[in-house]
């Protein structure tokens, strides 16, 4: 149905920059949550970002000031930048959608996630 592939993760240093980005395909007509969550080793999931069709994004506090979130929605892709990056960024990043649309009236009830993409922060 549908499928959230993220790119983008690695190994950078303290005060570095990374970029991800996360594609979303299948049967799309639009999407109304797309977003970001992260989860580091023995933690819970966390959301990082996300962002409502033609709202607000709304940030953890950790990280604002340092990412930005955008989006495409003709694409239906999602870019997080990510700056000044901290040892505590070191986790999975995952993309997720909801409120997925197939047709104008037709909304899927699932929602769907990326197979996460690794981000180490480390000197």
């Amino acid at each position: 149905q549908v499928q959230l592939v993220e790119s983008g993760g690695g190994l950078v240093q303290p005060g570095g920059s990374l970029r991800l980005s996360c594609a979303a395909s299948g049967s799309i007509y639009s999407i109304n949550v797309m977003g970001w969550y992260r989860q580091a080793p023995g933690k819970e999931r966390e959301l990082v970002a996300s962002n409502t069709r033609g709202g607000n994004t709304n940030y953890a506090d950790s990280v604002k000031g340092r990412f930005a979130f955008s989006r495409d929605n003709v694409k239906n892709t999602i870019d997080l930048q990510m700056n000044s990056l901290k040892a505590e960024d070191t986790a999975v990043y995952y993309c997720h959608a909801a409120g997925v649309y197939t047709s104008r009236w037709s909304m899927l009830s699932g929602v769907y996630w990326g197979q996460g993409t690794q981000v180490t922060v480390s000197s």
